[in-house]
């Protein structure tokens, strides 16, 4: 009896799902790998640290620049000679002009430059460190409530059966009560179950569309997009604790990012140390200029031609701010190496409480099986005695209850378990994007 029951709640389900898109969790990665808006932002914070790693901003080419200065003047003049006479002229007109190009070239900084472009590269690996976990981030999620729909689903089902069964209780308290072998109160008890069990259909049917927009959400599409996910939930069940630690200490996103990090901040304090060298710069360029005056020894004059020198500063005394830069300097790069060991303890923490429960959860899913397996044996053989009228309502609804609860831990524990493994896989930087 109880196998009919299952094959009519399979063609209810099948039928009112056949409508709906099948969303498979391949597609969904795919979808959220495209439109995901956190891993577009990601990407293009990417193409911007890999623009900015250059040459020019680290300081390795020069600056060429054009110039032009026209300035002109109208005046009273008066000028005394040096034998004593006077010359004076009224608006007197002076005209000047300057143009040309000029280069600055910084020869030497102190190594500066090479501690710079090292910092700007390091910068675009950085990128590259923050989109990976950007992109696991987001593909954990999107596998985090694609299962929990699986989950969702099984629970569904499992609360449809219990509304077959509770349906086929009201018409055979119904049945016996209209041939006197039973009385009203059976029929009552029997309808006031099968309420329950609708209202509970309801409120998952609330939870299970929430989940779905969620799951829209992170795929960037229409929120009200209406879908199924497969039922099946496969997980990986060797997983082995000491192979994940060795893995994240090579591929964890969060920790390579603090590793470069300290990279950075080793190379701050090089630059900062570069400060104390000379510095040497190129400057040269070709000049044209040419000026006129109304009044003067000189009422023209031009020139043109090719400029160029040398220049070079060396520090000796800035009020001890040397050394205190310096100083915090190293100040940074020993934060910086504190965070790298924390980050560390921290990832091997997560690991281990997850790998736990990964374990724990193995067991349950075992374990849980069993009592699905023995629960729908006892709902069988009571539904039948139901039948012959030998065992109560009360009996009959406690089993049914018996078999919902054990259907829900076990698919509850599938969940933990997949969960439990995600999870895993993100740490260690081995979760498929595919």
């Amino acid at each position: 009896m109880l196998r009919n029951t299952f094959y009519i709640l399979f063609l209810f389900f099948s039928f009112s799902t056949q409508a709906q898109e099948t969303l498979s969790l391949e597609e969904a990665i795919q979808i959220a790998l495209e439109n995901n808006y956190e891993i577009k932002i990601a990407q293009n914070n990417l193409k911007i640290d890999a623009t900015n790693n250059n040459l020019a901003n680290a300081g390795f080419l020069p600056t060429i620049s054009a110039n032009l200065t026209n300035t002109n003047s109208q005046l009273n003049t008066k000028q005394t000679q040096s034998d004593g006479s006077v010359r004076e002229l009224d608006n007197a007109k002076n005209f000047s002009l300057n143009y040309g190009i000029g280069l600055d070239w910084t020869l030497f900084d102190g190594f500066s430059m090479f501690a710079r472009k090292e910092q700007l590269a390091t910068l675009e690996a950085q990128g590259k460190t923050e989109l990976q976990a950007t992109i696991l981030n987001r593909i954990s999620e999107v596998y985090l409530t694609y299962f929990n729909l699986v989950q969702q689903q099984h629970v569904m089902a499992s609360i449809d059966s219990a509304i077959v069964i509770s349906n086929e209780r009201v018409t055979t308290a119904q049945n016996r009560f209209s041939i006197g072998k039973a009385s009203k109160l059976e029929v009552l008890n029997a309808q006031v179950d099968l309420n329950t069990d609708r209202s509970l259909l309801l409120s998952q049917k609330e939870l299970y569309k929430n989940t779905q927009i969620r799951l829209n959400e992170l795929l960037s599409r229409n929120l009200q997009t209406n879908f199924k996910v497969n039922n099946d939930v496969v997980f990986d069940s060797n997983l082995l604790f000491d192979e994940l630690k060795e893995l994240a200490t090579k591929q964890n996103p969060q920790l390579q990012a603090q590793i470069l990090n300290k990279k950075i901040a080793d190379l701050n304090l090089k630059q900062v140390k570069g400060t104390r060298y000379p510095t040497v710069r190129l400057t040269s360029g070709y000049n044209f200029s040419r000026s006129e005056a109304s009044l003067g020894f000189i009422t023209q004059s031009s020139s043109q031609g090719f400029v160029y020198g040398v220049t070079a500063s060396v520090p000796i005394f800035n009020g001890f701010l040397q050394n205190k830069r310096e100083k915090v300097a190293k100040y940074e790069v020993e934060n910086a190496s504190i965070l790298l060991d924390q980050q560390k303890l921290a990832i091997e923490s997560q690991m281990a409480s997850l790998y736990q429960s990964y374990l724990t959860n193995l067991e349950l899913s075992k374990v849980e099986q069993e009592n699905v397996s023995i629960a729908k044996q006892n709902l069988e053989i009571t539904l039948a005695k139901f039948k012959i009228g030998t065992i109560t309502t009360i009996e009959v609804r406690t089993a049914q209850q018996n078999y919902i609860e054990a259907s829900v831990r076990y698919a509850t524990a599938l969940y933990n378990t997949k969960l439990s493994e995600i999870n895993l896989k993100e740490l260690a930087g081995t979760l498929p994007l595919k």
